[in-house]
């Protein structure tokens, strides 16, 4: 199933959920009577259940991928920037302000826009289409949502930082970053950050985050070891 074709049947199969079920998906802690009428019980199974849909696609599409690659993939796959952003697409949080209680226009918004509650409201949505239609019925709309996430891990996200660590464990070595200079005013930052080697520097990387500076030192460092990163 292609993903628009994905984005469309799971969007119908949560539009023609029944009434009871559709409550409890959009129902925020905040204004249920009690917490456990909230969608936080279902965000709950449905967590799993994507899960399990995701793992199953991975282990089918990609046979010779380790175990540790597949779960690096699913991790991207399913994370909270993932489910949120396919819940934006299908609306979610726009149905989520149908359904709020008397709670103040500013923080109805914020609650609404938080990638935190669109990623719960997919995982509640997806649960309760479960509980109606089992897994076997759901699982190709869930995995085409996903279809651009999974092609995207598969064939352009490598964690190189992960990838060091992993590369110099089975060495019994270890890695640490150092920033070694911030550039620039408070809204245009860039930082410099090397890779540490049991004392010598094999990477030094540039970014507007230090997080994306490591990045790059940590894949100067994998270079300069001759370790190539997988990417399936």
């Amino acid at each position: 199933m292609t993903r628009a074709a994905g984005l469309d049947e799971l969007g119908r199969l949560i539009a023609e959920l029944p009434a009871g079920r559709l409550e409890q998906v959009f129902t925020h802690a905040w204004w249920a009577d009690d917490r456990a009428e909230s969608y936080e019980r279902l965000e709950f199974l449905g967590d799993s259940v994507l899960e399990l849909a995701i793992a199953r696609a991975l282990y089918d599409r990609f046979a010779e991928a380790s175990e540790g690659r597949l779960a690096k993939i699913r991790a991207h796959v399913v994370s909270r920037q993932s489910c949120a952003g396919v819940a934006k697409e299908l609306g979610l949080g726009e149905r989520l302000l149908e359904y709020a209680g008397h709670v103040a226009p500013d923080e109805l918004r914020r609650i609404s826009h938080s990638r935190n509650v669109l990623a719960a409201l997919l995982e509640a949505a997806i649960a309760a289409v479960y509980l109606e239609h089992g897994f076997e019925r759901i699982e190709p709309a869930i995995v085409g949502a996903f279809a651009e996430k999974i092609e995207y891990a598969r064939s352009s996200h490598v964690d190189y930082k992960t990838e060091l660590q992993e590369a110099l464990a089975r060495s019994g070595t270890q890695v640490s970053y150092t920033v070694l200079e911030v550039e620039g005013p408070p809204h245009d930052r860039q930082f410099v950050c090397a890779a540490h080697v049991a004392g010598t520097q094999l990477g030094m990387g540039r970014g507007t985050t230090k997080k994306a500076a490591e990045q790059e030192a940590a894949r100067q460092a994998l270079e300069a070891l001759g370790v190539v990163p997988d990417r399936i």
